[in-house]
């Protein structure tokens, strides 16, 4: 990780200037950064325990407004209880809202981890797809979720946006959208598509540890150097 700044360096450093980027010369700054997140975070991967791609889609949905460990202490006796698509789709939905109760709003995903799990198994065999367009036809499986699950579970180059990855990927001036399918593809661009899903991971690590919502670390940030700080006002 980069030597410690002080907060008066870091507060007063001079910010990039990307207004007027080119195209090229973010494409050479994005390659920096995902070097730098390498250096910084070399073995980052999904936070999600899990032994199967269907343990991956299961716990990726219920990690919605929740976090990674909570959904790691949560899981095991699920699928102890309840292990394939099948089991889980043919539970009584009370029996299911209580296993999942403290991953919050248990009943909401109760019904979308029963939805995906009966279609799984009655359209799929009971093995999930791995193809983007079968697992968005799923229900319960949004785009961010199904490329969590390709580019993890399965290995194919892909980009998931979660919260952290949109507000670190907009402050290093890498995207200038709210929008995740417009932040995906624009990471895409920058990007080689052997690096996506390692890239991924490694934003949402330095989300997690260093560039946080609420005034980020930038006097320890591993890629200062080629930050604007876009929207950050008030750093440590």
């Amino acid at each position: 990780m980069a030597l410690k700044r002080t907060r008066a360096s870091a507060r007063g450093a001079r910010r990039l200037n990307v207004a007027r980027e080119s195209a090229v010369a973010r494409a050479a700054r994005a390659r920096a950064i995902a070097a730098g997140l390498a250096r910084a975070y070399p073995d980052a991967e999904c936070a999600l325990h899990y032994r199967s791609p269907w343990e991956l889609v299961v716990a990726t949905i219920l990690s919605a407004q929740c976090t990674d460990a909570m959904v790691n202490q949560v899981t095991p006796a699920l699928f102890a209880e309840l292990p394939t698509p099948a089991a889980l789709g043919a539970a009584p939905p009370a029996r299911v809202e209580a296993l999942i109760k403290r991953t919050g709003f248990f009943r909401q995903k109760t019904k979308a981890i029963q939805a995906t799990a009966r279609a799984v198994a009655a359209e799929h065999g009971g093995t999930v797809p791995a193809t983007m367009d079968a697992l968005t036809a799923l229900p319960g499986i949004g785009r961010k979720t199904a490329n969590v699950v390709l580019g993890t579970a399965f290995g194919q180059p892909a980009i998931f946006v979660d919260t952290h990855v949109r507000r670190v990927a907009g402050r290093l001036g890498l995207t200038f959208s709210d929008d995740p399918d417009t932040i995906e593809r624009d990471l895409q661009q920058l990007l080689p598509r052997r690096g996506w899903t390692v890239f991924a991971h490694r934003l949402i690590h330095h989300g997690r540890r260093i560039c946080v919502a609420r005034r980020p670390l930038c006097s320890t940030c591993p890629v200062f150097t080629w930050c604007p700080q876009i929207g950050v006002t008030n750093p440590r």
